[in-house]
């Protein structure tokens, strides 16, 4: 009797057993349909991006191999030749090193202008201040090359306005874009005044997120405003912050048009940006092999140094809640 009822549990749970994984089997059909079908959405954006992204990446790390000149079909691999010449040649350096010191200026110059001007706009129900916030953020929407060309009769010798103002106050004037001193706080001068709009919009967002009970319990326990900006505002924007810095430093490592338009990488190279220098290197010399191993030298910097300043900034970044 108890076999009896032992066959009938086993064969009574194998049945179940196999019910339930084909009633699985059933259910995991339609589901993986529909991540198909999700799937079959994506592939344009896929494809797009594979055709004009990670194509031209790949073909690019492979002519960077190879001696192409842009003007003979054949492309001989040369290893790491082009690499080698690049490190161990003093205009990488050189460059490298404007690059560095015109980031390094882009970057503070921006965030401090932003910062300074949203803290004298960031005032509520003001048509005035709203009008004078659109007026610092209009330079954004112009063009570079527009910008360009507005401060190359800015910055002109003879006729320029600011030779005439510094010359009203009783100083010679300066050769902005031919001195090597002044031709890089010059070219900084044209992307602060692009950027510090957007940096200060940015940063008035940030500062209008932050609660007011923070301000009101502080100034109860007797902090001054200087306590307030110290402890309480950098603090709360250091996200927008970590924003800003990241992608302005991107940007100017990638500085083209003002160098292109304004000084063509002089005077005697001491404006010659990377960028600059990839472009005259592959449509100037034709050396397309080696100026494409200058733009994955680039990315790769670029990229190395991005991921530094988020590992550093990313324990001094406080994100409420």
């Amino acid at each position: 009797m108890n076999m009896k009822k032992e066959w009938h549990a086993h064969h009574s749970g194998k049945a179940a057993s196999v019910t339930e994984a084909a009633s699985s089997r059933r259910r995991s059909g339609p589901l993986r349909w529909e991540a198909l079908k999700d799937f079959s959405f994506a592939l344009p954006a896929l494809g797009f991006l594979g055709l004009f992204l990670y194509y031209p990446l790949f073909y690019s790390i492979y002519i960077s191999f190879t001696n192409w000149n842009m003007t003979r079909p054949i492309k001989k691999f040369v290893g790491a030749d082009n690499y080698v010449r690049l490190l161990t040649s003093e205009d990488f350096y050189q460059s490298l090193k404007v690059t560095m010191i015109y980031t390094g200026m882009d970057v503070v110059f921006t965030l401090v202008a932003g910062l300074l001007l949203a803290l004298l706009f960031n005032v509520a129900n003001s048509r005035f201040y709203a009008f004078m916030r659109g007026v610092i953020f209009l330079p954004y929407y112009v063009s570079m090359v527009v910008a360009a060309m507005v401060f190359i009769w800015i910055y002109n010798n003879q006729y320029g306005l600011l030779n005439y103002l510094i010359g009203m106050l009783g100083f010679e004037p300066v050769n902005w874009l031919v001195d090597q001193k002044t031709v890089l706080p010059a070219l900084v001068a044209v992307s602060v005044w692009k950027g510090a709009g957007f940096a200060m919009i940015l940063f008035i967002a940030g500062m209008r997120g932050i609660p007011s009970e923070y301000y009101e319990a502080a100034s109860i326990d007797g902090a001054g405003r200087y306590h307030l900006f110290r402890h309480i505002t950098l603090p709360l924007l250091s996200p927008m912050t970590l924003f800003l810095v990241i992608t302005t430093f991107i940007s100017s490592m990638q500085v083209f048009q003002s160098v292109d338009i304004m000084t063509n990488g002089g005077p005697l190279k001491a404006s010659n940006a990377l960028v600059y220098w990839i472009y005259t290197m592959a449509f100037d010399e034709f050396k397309t092999g080696r100026a494409m191993a200058l733009v994955i030298i680039l990315f790769v910097m670029i990229l190395a140094l991005t991921l530094v300043q988020w590992m550093i900034s990313r324990k001094k970044v406080y994100y409420e809640g």
